[in-house]
């Protein structure tokens, strides 16, 4: 028998989806409730716990990953709209037990410190990366057709605004990404 909806003819929607997601380069089907999260989706049913629960409303950025190549707070995505999508998180950057570049650079810089922040800016700042790749302007790109005129202090600190770190490892961090930066040949 079908459900309705009080005081409706229609059925009353489920409450589960099949959620197809490549997370790190492997492929998952998951049953989950329409409620679930990305974040959630991540930590709770796949095991992966670098992205961290900080604020759950998309203030901190401690649980950044990249969607898509994009960056996104993924406890503000619900897994049933990321159907189909591509998942990076902390746990993928490394390749073959060789930490990225990026990650190397935060290690070298001492680009954290209670580590609490640091999977959520580390994707944020590779996400970060390839839009400045793209010639995305930023809010103080000085001139918004010609996009990011060199990549800054002051454009990689706007950039990555949304990247709360408590411990104020803010300088090492902006040196971390800089220096990533110039390897990869972004400027």
């Amino acid at each position: 028998m079908v459900q309705t909806s009080p005081g409706t003819d229609l059925p009353e929607p489920p409450h589960r989806s099949p959620v197809r997601l490549s997370v790190n380069g492997r492929p998952h089907q998951l049953d989950l409730d329409n409620r679930t999260t990305l974040l959630d989706t991540l930590r709770e049913h796949l095991g992966l716990i670098g992205a961290k629960k900080g604020c759950d409303h998309g203030q901190c950025g401690s649980c950044t990953v990249l969607l898509d190549g994009r960056r996104v707070k993924s406890c503000l995505v619900f897994a049933v709209a990321a159907d189909g999508a591509d998942v990076v998180s902390v746990e993928g950057l490394a390749e073959d037990g060789q930490l990225h570049p990026l990650q190397s650079c935060f290690v070298q810089h001492d680009a954290f410190q209670c580590g609490y922040c640091t999977s959520g800016q580390l994707c944020s700042a590779l996400g970060m990366l390839d839009e400045v790749r793209r010639g995305w302007p930023s809010e103080v790109t000085a001139d918004l057709a010609a996009g990011p005129d060199g990549l800054t202090d002051p454009e990689i600190r706007e950039r990555m605004s949304g990247n709360i770190c408590r411990c104020a490892a803010y300088p090492h961090i902006v040196s971390a990404i800089r220096e990533a930066a110039a390897a990869e040949g972004v400027r």
